[in-house]
This record gives C-alpha cells, sequence and structure tokens, in this order.
C-alpha cells in the first residue's frame, strides 16, 4: 500500500512530514486535502485525523497524524535507509530529545504567530497587528540568543549531525526567511550559518519545489 500523506505543500506541518520522507528516500504519494471546501474537517479525512487538521499519515495500516509524531516514526521505522536522523543512545540520545521538545515548545509557538501575522494574513488581505509582532520579535530574539550560544559548540542543535532536531525547524525557518525578521537569524553567525546550511539540504530543496507545482 505505500506511504500516504495526507496535506499540502503549504502547510507547515505537512512540510515537516515531507522533509522526513525525502531525507529518507522514500517513495510516497502526497494526497491533497481541500481546506477551503472543509474537507479536513469531513470524512474521510476525519477518520485519519480526528481532530480536523493536516497533515495525516499512512504506512499500510498504520494510521498517525501530528507531524512531530510522524517525523519520529519516520526515521525509527527507517532506520537504514537515507539521513540517519536520529541517536538512539547516550548523550546524543538525551540531547536529541531536548532540542525537538525546544524546537517544539519555545521555538514553533513563536514562530507561528510570527508566521500568521507576516506571510498568512497577507494572503487573505488582512492587517497585520504589528503589536502581536514586536512582542514576538522579541520573544524570537531570546530563543535565538540561546541557539546561538548552542550552535557554537555543535554544527547542528542535538551534535554534530542533522537531525529531527533540525529537521522539525525547517518550515518555521522557511517562512520567516522571507519576512523583516529574518535579520534576527542573520544577526547571529552561528545561526545563519546553521540556517543556510539546513535550508540547502537537497531534500528540503526537492520539498519545496513542490509549492511551485501546487
Amino acid at each position: 500500500m505505500g506511504i500516504k500523506v495526507h496535506g499540502i505543500p503549504h502547510s507547515g506541518a505537512t512540510l515537516r512530514v515531507l522533509a522526513a520522507v525525502q531525507e529518507k528516500e522514500l517513495h510516497y504519494e502526497l494526497i491533497p486535502v481541500d481546506l477551503r471546501s472543509g474537507a479536513h474537517k469531513q470524512e474521510p479525512f476525519i477518520s485519519l485525523n480526528p481532530f480536523g487538521q493536516i497533515p495525516a499519515f499512512e504506512d499500510g495500516d498504520l494510521k498517525l497524524f501530528e507531524s512531530r509524531a510522524i517525523t519520529k516514526y519516520i526515521a525509527y521505522s527507517n532506520e537504514g535507509k537515507g539521513t540517519s536522523l536520529i541517536y538512539k543512545e547516550g548523550r546524543e540520545m538525551a540531547d536529541l530529545a531536548v532540542w525537538m521538545e525546544v524546537e517544539a515548545h519555545q521555538f514553533d509557538p513563536v514562530v507561528s504567530k510570527l508566521s500568521w501575522e507576516l506571510v498568512y494574513k497577507g494572503m487573505f488581505g488582512m492587517e497585520t497587528d504589528n503589536a502581536v509582532v514586536e512582542e514576538n520579535e522579541a520573544k524570537l530574539a531570546k530563543v535565538l540568543d540561546v541557539y546561538e550560544s548552542r550552535l557554537a559548540k555543535t554544527k547542528y542543535l542535538a551534535a554534530d549531525s542533522f537531525t529531527l532536531a533540525d529537521l522539525n525547524h525547517l518550515p518555521g525557518l522557511q517562512y520567516m526567511k522571507g519576512t523583516k525578521v529574518n535579520r534576527l537569524f542573520d544577526e547571529r553567525p552561528h545561526v545563519s550559518a546553521w540556517c543556510k546550511d539546513i535550508l540547502a539540504r537537497p531534500a528540503w530543496v526537492k520539498v519545496m519545489a513542490l509549492q511551485k507545482q501546487d
């Protein structure tokens, strides 16, 4: 039956899953979900994700939702393929777990608010709330200060190889790249080098190409 990713290439969470699939060099089928018609809130999609959010994922008879859970499954169940993406023991495993949590709880909430204000509102003809932008810029700066310190010691967040801790950042980094907030990344040399490195990965370039086909 193979791997099926239900979502759209303009969804950050969908992009996160597609990045993992591409890093693992897996064959998959991207099944578009028509958000405008509310297909994500109806059957058959709602049986794949009861919260009615994209993406949803199928691998044979296995059905998953939540993008970070999906990327974990992809990495661990395809250990011998493509990029490793994980550590399974020792300090590296602990550091990987920490920085995956940091992305989910420190980085993503702030970047999601900035993406809404600076990217998505424009698409819908809505006005940007500058107060929200300023508040979250300040929060992001503090997060990136921590990243700068970490990346001065290791090439990537978990250790010296690319892992899920880095991969899960890709959608947020991509959306910030085209906004005024990008200066916060450029002002920090280690963060800037890390961003340029991971955003240029061949797997991510392939994923981003899907947006042009959509």
